[in-house]
């Protein structure tokens, strides 16, 4: 038991360590070959705030598959808000989500948005929740945590017909989240 609990912290510090470690380690790419062209680096230009809405509780399917445990997580509204789009979050979208062997949850969530001016947008996120075993934990008995103690990137695709939206059908984003008891809240980033 005891040696349980000891490598259960040495698992949560090197956990929390690698997560830091990533964060303040930048790396650049080499430079290109004399008379080669290198890759653009990417640029990140802040999007807007989602604040999503999980006011039910998830239905949990259990193990469907060797990749874990099945669980639909209701998007029952919300807001986004920023400098390229503001709307509403509609009550008609899910997050589709795997939750591994190892406690790491698959994102797959796919909603429908109405920005102010009318605009109907199709959301898809995709990404990765992960940290230390009691992070996790702490996180589905509906604490509020510190977002530097867990992982929870996402990426984003759009798809909408409206004109002054069509840039997004080429858009990826990016976006950093944290999951509140009842939401979850993230900046989305446009990768230019």
């Amino acid at each position: 038991m005891k040696l349980a609990r000891l490598f259960g912290g040495l698992l949560a510090l090197s956990t929390a360590f690698t997560l830091a470690s990533a964060q303040v380690t930048p790396q650049t790419p080499p430079p290109a070959a004399p008379g080669q062209y290198a890759p653009p680096l990417p640029q990140l230009d802040f999007m807007t705030r989602f604040t999503v809405a999980l006011d039910t509780p998830p239905w949990e399917l259990g193990a469907t598959s060797a990749a874990g445990k099945r669980r639909i997580i209701a998007i029952t509204g919300g807001t986004f808000d920023g400098p390229m789009l503001k709307g509403t979050i509609m009550n008609s979208g899910a997050d589709w989500q795997v939750v591994a062997p190892d406690g790491t949850a698959v994102i797959d969530t796919r909603y429908l948005l109405k920005t102010d001016d009318g605009a109907l947008i199709y959301l898809q996120t995709k990404g990765y929740r992960y940290g230390p075993p009691n992070v996790i934990a702490d996180l589905a008995a509906g604490k509020n945590v510190d977002p530097k103690l867990y992982s929870f990137r996402i990426t984003l695709t759009f798809e909408t017909s409206d004109a002054k939206y069509a840039w997004l059908n080429r858009a990826i984003g990016i976006g950093y989240a944290i999951r509140q008891p009842k939401a979850v809240v993230y900046d989305a980033y446009l990768v230019k």
